[in-house]
Order: C-alpha cells, then structure tokens, then sequence
C-alpha cells in the first residue's frame, strides 16, 4: 500500500514536471493522421479505455481518422474498431487470428500477416512494417520515471521503440513486471490516467481427454528440464501433472497460471537451468487477477521482448529444453499443422514453430507436439494421411519428436515414413485406425499386407503396463506388444544369439521377415498375449525380452514362450515375465501352462520349478531333444 501511494506520488511529481504530457484525450487523439499504422498492446494489456475512447472519438468525428490499420498480435474480444460503421475508418491487421477476428479475417474483411513472432520486432525495427501511432498500457511510475510494460513485453517493448507517437495508458492494475520491460516517462509522447480492471483470460476446464494427455506428457520430462507449455485445457492439464517433479526450469514466451502453482510448490526454482538460472523467463501473460499480483516486483520473474525469449538460438542455450505445444492436425509423415484448418485460416504462425526448433537444437532437449486425437466429438482425426489443401504447414517432418494423444506417446525422431505412419495410426482414436491404414497402405506409405484388428481385440491394453525393478534393482517395463512395436521387435530378435533363437523356436530358422513379426505384433488380445520388457537407452525405448501366450479353447489353458537378451539375462528378467504372465493368464481364469522346451535348456526348467508349478513332462511330438511341460496353477 505504501509502495503505490509513493507512485501516485512520482506521478504527480511527473505530471507537474511534463504537463505537455497529460493534454485532453480530444487533442491526443485529433494528432492521428488519416491512413495511420496503429499498434494496440497485446492480449491482456490491452488498453481498454484507450481503445474504446478512441473508436468514440472516431464516431463522433468520423472525418478526422480513416483508412487507418489497426495492429496486433491477439485481442481477447475488445475491438470495437470492426464494427461496420467502421469500415471507412478503421481496418484490422492481426499476426494471430483469434476467436475475436475469425469470421472478419476469413471473410476478407480483415487482414492476417502470418510471420514467427520472433521476428515482428525486426520488421518494426526496420520500418518495413512502419509504426505511427502506439496505444500501450503501463503501470505507475517509479521515482525514477520508469514505468512498466507489465504483463505485456513480447512484440510491445520493439513497437514503443520503433513508434513516431506512443500513447500510454497509466493503470494502477498494471504490476510491475521485472525483466526489459521498462520505459521512461520521457520517452512517451502521451499519457491518459485511467485505472480498470486488467483483462483476464481463463481456459476451458480440464477434460479427462487433456488430463490423459497430460500424464502422458509428464512421462517424457525428468527433474531439471527447462520447459516451454503453450495456453490451452491441454497445456493446463499438462502442468497438473507434473507436481512430482523437481528443479524444472521455465523459459516459455506466455506465462500462464499453472506457472504460478508449480513455482509456489517448489517445483519450479530454475536452478538447474543452463542460463538465466534461478529466474522464470517469458515475455507475456495471460492469466487472473492473481497471478497478475505474483508478477508484481517478483524478482524470480524475468520478462523480455519475444525477440530475446522466443529466437531458437536462445532457446537452445537451455540444455534439456522441452518445448510442449499443441495443434490441430498432424498427417502420417509427421508434419503439422497449428494455424489453418484447410483454406480456413483459424489462428497463427505464433511462437511454437520458434520453440520447436530450438528445443530441437538444444543438447538434449524434446519437442512435443500434445493433441487431442479427434475434434467435434469424434467427428474428425486430427491424425489424416496429408494435411488438408490449403493448410499452412506450421512444422515440418523435422520438428516434432514426439506426438502424444489421449491414448499414448508416439515418437518419431529418425525413424522412416513407414515407421511414423505406425506409430501415429498407434495413438490415433480406435475409430480411425482402418481407415487410416487403408489410406496409408493406399498411398503407399506402409507395408501393403499390413494387418490389423480392428475394435476392442486389437485395441492396446494401456491399464496392462507395469513399471518394476528386478532382483538386481534393474527398472523395467512390462507392457503388451504394440503395432508400432514391429522394427523394435525385428531388432531385438536379431540381437539374440543363434542358441537362444533355438532355445525359444527350437528351429534353426533365424530370418524374421514383415510377414512372421507381425505374427508378435498383430494379436487379439482376448485371445493371446506378448508382452515385451523394455528399458529406455539414450532417450530411446528397446525390448530387451519378451514373452506370450496363446489360449486352447478346449482345455482352457495356455501355451507360454519367452525370451530375454543374452546381454540382460541372469538379471531376474526372465522371472519377472514369467510372473506376470502368469497373473494374467490367472485373470483371465486360464487353469494352467504348455510349454516346449528343450532338454539342455535347464535354466528355463529351474525357473518353472522354482515358480512352483505343479509340472507334468512328456516327451515333445516335434523335436526328440524337447520336453513338453504342463503346468498347472
């Protein structure tokens, strides 16, 4: 209370000191030339009163201005400016459409200027998009002169530098945020004091589709990542979920209200960050009155123009940067899209393709593309084969490493056409899958004979997954085999030794070709199961083991195989399978195992004794060197 009773006073002090300053809105605003470029400040600093007095002053002098350009980044819907009425006085050029100027912008009504926000400041800088007039809002002045650009650097700080008039509104609302977000007073041509409400944004409410999202997500970042999360339910959700991380770094351009809780929580403290350490960086907020007044002289909290914050070279100074973004459609090869909906131009270029490609570039870092599988319930894929015509591609095929869906993680960094198609057809909503594997095979883009169970027998058991840690505190996963699992299985089959390939097939036949993996990877799980054992190696998951089952109907039990790595066993894998198979197959009421297995072949027949299976052997009708056990529970 005292600190804003001490700026009413510099602002006082600075009103005697410069009245030339502080004219009547009427002489302001009668300045404004016909024709002229007019910035307004983003979003949630949208200048309000200054806005809507203008566009009065407009109406009730509707000679004085006309055929001026209005510009911005994003209007939550205060743009009185594309009234009708307007028309000969005002049109709208946005960088980013949003809801507010949609319809306007697809009706040519209204103009898009699709551009990285990284580099609108250089276009302001270099007068190729020139600046007459700039309507700013500010906090109150220090005793310095110095007032905030509060909750609003990003493209706003290179406009009030590159600006013939700056018009600032003075709002004792405005916090003032710490970072290079300051200008002087004598640096601003015109100020108007008038104190309201900041404008607040709110997201849609979590859905269980955005909070399976988010947990997916939350898997792919470790303790001391630096992390960039654009707006958004899903984004939101993503953050809720990663309270049992540590020492996670921000470097982001929007600072949203899930920050807030995770630095409160001490999730968030930026000591493990590569630069800038021990501060959240981002160049504006959209967000509640609350997180406004955290900001407010937090010196945690360092904003900068979003040339600084959102250039990928500065991004990947972060060593483990993870930038998480979201979009609206993703084809099979892996490019995507986040701003047009076929000819349909629906938001922008924004800042994700920047952050993208600097986590890209950083040592270690991830990118995540985060998206709902379907749109309009479960009217549309946003997985399709190819973009839609007309749509602007916001990241290409080399941008995105992982693609997460309500119903998993595919991931896609180096890995071939036919290998992303699966992956991506793998987390696709079940009721797309055919269709899409009709189109992929139609385009060539998967193996022609690719099979596929379609409805609830080929649908992946996630609810199977089982984290566990062996007799030597190895951690492991067990889950049920995946489609997209096929070049990971050919590769573990063929790192087995040739002893072990005949211990599990007992067959001297060592090739496996398309057409016998798929026999592993294409099951009915109603049916059978293979579960494989995988560990991640260099941010990379491999199988190190393997086992399966299949049911005979008739006598209600199970023929069992498995198999683990020559250079993993003796490690308590084989085990641990075994074991969880055996839960399973006692789920689904099976009453016992077959199994054939060779003679020499002891360490498989300690490992079922040891189990405590009651075992009956009998001679194997396929090889004299084998046994056939039946086990029953």
């Amino acid at each position: 209370m005292k600190c804003y009773h001490y700026r009413i006073m510099n602002l006082n002090k600075f009103k005697k000191k410069f009245p030339e300053k502080f004219p009547s809105e009427d002489d302001i605003f009668k300045r404004i030339g016909k024709g002229a470029k007019i910035f307004v400040a983003t979003g949630c600093a949208e200048p309000q009163y200054l806005v809507s007095t203008l566009t009065k002053y407009v109406e009730d002098h509707p000679k004085i201005i006309f055929d001026a350009e209005i510009m911005h980044v994003w209007s939550l819907g205060l743009s009185p400016y594309n009234d009708s009425k307007f028309k000969k006085n005002f049109r709208q050029n946005t960088f980013f459409v949003a809801k507010s100027n949609r319809k306007i912008v697809n009706e040519g009504l209204a103009d898009y200027t699709p551009i990285f926000l990284s580099e609108i400041p250089d276009l302001f800088k270099r007068n190729v998009i020139p600046i007459d007039i700039a309507l700013i809002q500010v906090s109150l002045p220090d005793a310095h002169g110095y007032v905030s650009l509060g909750i609003s650097v990003d493209i706003v700080k290179a406009a009030t530098m590159s600006a013939k008039i700056i018009i600032a509104q003075v709002n004792k609302n405005m916090p003032r945020v710490l970072g290079n977000s300051f200008i002087q007073i004598k640096d601003i041509d015109y100020l108007i004091l008038h104190d309201e409400p900041l404008l607040e944004y709110e997201s849609l409410p979590d859905s269980d589709i955005s909070q399976n999202i988010g947990k997916y997500v939350s898997r792919l970042i470790k303790d001391g990542d630096t992390i960039q999360v654009g707006y958004g339910s899903i984004p939101n959700a993503i953050l809720k979920n990663l309270y049992d991380k540590k020492n996670l770094g921000i470097h982001t351009e929007l600072f949203s209200d899930g920050l807030v809780e995770l630095i409160k929580n001490g999730v968030v403290d930026n000591s493990r960050k590569s630069v800038n350490i021990g501060k959240t960086v981002a160049s504006f907020c959209m967000g509640k009155k609350e997180t406004y007044k955290f900001l407010n002289n937090n010196p945690g909290i360092h904003f900068a123009p979003i040339d600084e914050t959102n250039n990928p070279i500065n991004i990947a100074k972060n060593e483990r940067m993870v930038a998480i973004n979201s979009g609206l459609e993703i084809d099979l090869t892996g490019q995507a899209t986040a701003e047009s909906i076929g000819t349909i131009f629906y938001s922008g270029i924004g800042g994700q393709a920047d952050f993208m490609r600097g986590a890209v570039l950083s040592k270690n870092g991830k990118s995540i593309l985060a998206i709902q599988s379907t749109a309009e319930d479960n009217s549309f894929s946003r997985i399709v084969p190819f973009l839609k015509e007309g749509a602007g591609t916001s990241l290409v095929r080399g941008d995105i490493h992982y693609v997460v869906t309500e119903f998993g993680i595919a991931y896609l960094h180096g890995k071939n056409i036919r290998e992303r198609a699966m992956e991506l057809i793998g987390i696709a909503h079940p009721k797309f899958r055919s269709w899409l594997l009709k189109q992929a095979k139609k385009y060539n883009l998967i193996y022609k004979d690719q099979a596929f169970i379609p409805g609830r027998r080929g649908e992946y058991p996630e609810e199977l997954e089982s984290y566990r840690v062996t007799k030597n505190r190895m951690g492991i996963l067990l889950r049920a085999i995946k489609l997209s699992d096929e070049p990971s299985l050919k590769d573990f089959f063929y790192s087995l030794s040739p002893e072990s390939m005949h211990k599990r097939f007992i067959s001297k036949r060592l090739d496996m070709p398309h057409e016998r993996l798929q026999e592993f990877t294409v099951i009915d799980y109603t049916k059978e199961m293979v579960i494989v054992v995988t560990i991640i190696k260099d941010e990379k998951e491999i199988i190190i083991g393997l086992g399966q089952y299949g049911i005979h109907e008739p006598t209600h039990t199970a023929e069992i195989a498995f198999v683990v790595r020559d250079d993993y066993q003796n490690n308590g894998i084989g085990r641990e399978l075994l074991e969880y198979l055996t839960r399973l197959a006692k789920k689904k009421g099976i009453l016992g195992f077959t199994a054939e297995v060779l003679s020499y072949n002891r360490p498989m027949l300690h490992l079922f004794k040891q189990m405590g299976f009651e075992i009956n052997q009998q001679a194997s009708l396929g090889d004299p060197t084998s046994k056939e056990l039946i086990m029953r529970f």
